[in-house]
C-alpha cells in the first residue's frame, strides 16, 4: 500500500469517472474493469480529489463537514487503496 503525504494532491484518473447511479440510487466509480459502488464518505472524498487540494486540505475539509477529527487514516487509507489500483493519481 503507498504511504501518502499530506502535501500529495490527489485526483481521479482519466481511465476513471464518477456517476450517479439512478436505479440503484447509489454514487459508482466506474473504470473499464469494472465498478466501484461507492458509500456516502467515499464518495465525499474523491469529489474533492480535484488534483487542486492536498491531501491535507480534503482532511481539514471533510474533518469540518462531518465534524470528525479522526477522519485522517481513513481518508489516507481510501485514497492509497484507490491508487494502488491506478484509479487515483497523485502529484507531490
Amino acid at each position: 500500500m503507498n504511504t501518502l503525504a499530506d502535501t500529495a494532491k490527489p485526483r481521479i484518473a482519466p481511465k476513471a469517472r464518477l456517476k450517479w447511479d439512478a436505479a440503484r440510487e447509489k454514487n459508482l466509480l466506474l473504470y473499464p474493469e469494472g465498478v466501484l459502488v461507492l458509500n456516502g464518505t467515499a464518495h465525499e472524498v474523491l469529489t474533492l480529489c480535484d488534483g487542486e487540494r492536498s491531501i491535507a486540505q480534503i482532511i481539514e475539509t471533510l474533518s469540518q463537514r462531518f465534524n470528525n477529527q479522526g477522519i485522517g487514516d481513513d481518508v489516507k487509507n481510501l485514497l492509497s487503496r484507490l491508487m494502488d489500483k491506478g484509479l487515483i493519481i497523485v502529484a507531490e
